[in-house]
């Protein structure tokens, strides 16, 4: 299918054309198997992981802005693999503890009513001074609540994954190659927590240190370590 009969299936399904959102859906479905697959073995049977998947790919037809200019699977992946995420996490193999999911929510409508009022999205420093908990305890919290999808997150240091890893087309040919929370998850543990805090909450170095408790001379090895990790898994 060419971009412009994806585009006009697209357009059609979000002016309400059910026969438009049921073709568009059906000639996705190998992207949807291919999201889908990366969860087979997580608890879940694999029909139920694939209707997931295609909640979410309809969340994904209906949202998506026929104007941006990006690719409509660049869009389509995230959202249908963050449908799945989201059963597995609140209600299938992934659990959380009943605190952090309450804090997460508390921190979910807090950043929602921020965002209203500033017109942005919250600084981290900004969800701490209007919480009370520290940088530290919002980072944690989402780390065990929430999972990163963009490449283009700056740290505190100004730095991105994209650029750190010197990936081009990153949104696209990242997320089509693999699923980068699965390279990531394909690090030790310690490395990984390190990618996350410094490039998925833009935690400083020695921020990060505190968390984990190391020294941020520990925390720089740490990140060295993970990042060329990182590009041996995504060269694979």
């Amino acid at each position: 299918m060419s971009s412009v009969e994806l585009f006009t299936l697209l357009d059609r399904a979000q002016n309400g054309d059910d026969d438009a959102c049921q073709q568009v859906l059906t000639e996705n479905a190998g992207l949807i198997w291919s999201i889908v697959k990366r969860y087979y073995g997580c608890g879940v049977e694999i029909d139920d992981l694939y209707q997931l998947g295609c909640i979410g790919f309809i969340k994904a037809v209906k949202g998506f802005d026929l104007t941006y200019g990006t690719q409509f699977s660049t869009y389509a992946v995230p959202k249908i693999a963050g449908e799945i995420r989201r059963f597995l996490r609140d209600d299938g193999a992934i659990k959380v503890g009943r605190s952090i999911r309450e804090k997460g929510q508390m921190l979910w409508g807090v950043r929602e009513r921020l965002r209203q009022q500033l017109g942005r999205d919250p600084k981290v420093s900004e969800l701490a001074a209007e919480t009370g908990l520290t940088v530290e305890e919002i980072a944690s919290i989402e780390l065990a609540t929430g999972a990163p999808e963009s490449l283009q997150q700056e740290t505190a240091d100004g730095l991105t994954l994209e650029s750190t890893l010197g990936t081009e087309a990153p949104e696209e040919n990242m997320i089509e190659k693999i699923a980068l929370r699965e390279a990531i998850d394909a690090l030790p543990e310690r490395e990984k927590m390190t990618i996350l805090l410094r490039f998925f909450k833009a935690l400083t170095q020695e921020q990060t240190a505190r968390i984990l408790q190391v020294s941020q001379v520990q925390v720089s090895r740490l990140e060295r370590r993970g990042l060329a990790h990182l590009r041996q898994i995504l060269e694979e």
